[in-house]
């Protein structure tokens, strides 16, 4: 057969016999093409999904690593407002708002009615109360309370106690410059101590319009029984 003869009836034939025609021509190549085509499809799709991955990460060190440095600003401020970590917080002592009241002459007729209330955890066998219910005090006045303290068991005990301020609001104003909170006491079986509270009232409580209608305070003290590991720790 020539080849224009052969030529013309290869098109004649229809596509899908040129196909086959020209595959078994170029010794089967032309069945790898889809086979290749598919190949590059899929490595280029992985290219672009590890390019943005790597952005990703990159993205993810930088910011991790920017707000590392930013925190330490923060905790840095943390410290200085709370005085947590041993920083030093910079306020004006009891001493110094007493004498700077003094000096103004400020003057007060508000009278406060400041209540006290004693409790003990669970499992602390002591008996904790006031010594006196409540006393009452002028805003600029210190007035001073005791509370007692009697270990009912018969072994040596050592306890810790917190404390806190109602309303809560009011506390800002509340100075306490003797106090026996979050100091170790030792008491033996059957030992009985009392234990001081010396406070004073900030004057500017009186000018505050929040503290407007408020006239009494709570001065709450929590007794706490201390473990041998809590004691480890303390030492």
């Amino acid at each position: 057969m020539g080849t224009k003869q052969g030529a013309y009836l290869l098109f004649q034939r229809g596509p899908s016999y040129r196909t086959s025609a020209l595959a078994s021509q170029n010794g089967g190549r032309s069945s790898s093409l889809p086979f290749y085509r598919q190949f590059s499809s899929s490595h280029v799709s992985r290219e672009r999904k590890s390019r943005k991955m790597l952005l990703y990460l990159t993205a993810l060190v930088f910011a991790m690593v920017g707000s590392s440095y930013a925190a330490v600003p923060l905790y840095r401020r943390f410290c200085q407002v709370t005085g947590y970590g041993g920083t030093v917080q910079r306020r004006e002592t009891v001493e110094e708002k007493i004498a700077r009241h003094d000096q103004n002459n400020t003057v007060t007729t508000r009278e406060i009615v400041v209540q006290f209330n004693a409790d003990v955890a669970d499992g602390m066998p002591w008996k904790f109360i006031p010594t006196q219910r409540e006393v009452r005090v002028k805003p600029g006045e210190s007035a001073l309370a005791f509370y007692t303290a009697e270990n009912r068991s018969s072994t040596p005990i050592v306890g810790i106690s917190t404390y806190n301020v109602t309303p809560m609001k009011a506390a800002v104003y509340f100075n306490k410059i003797q106090c026996f909170c979050f100091e170790e006491q030792r008491l033996l079986p059957g030992e009985q101590i009392d234990m001081p509270v010396f406070f004073y009232i900030d004057p500017e409580f009186e000018t505050d319009p929040r503290m407007d209608g408020i006239n009494n305070i709570i001065l709450s003290y929590t007794f706490f029984k201390m473990t041998p590991s809590d004691l480890d720790v303390s030492s």
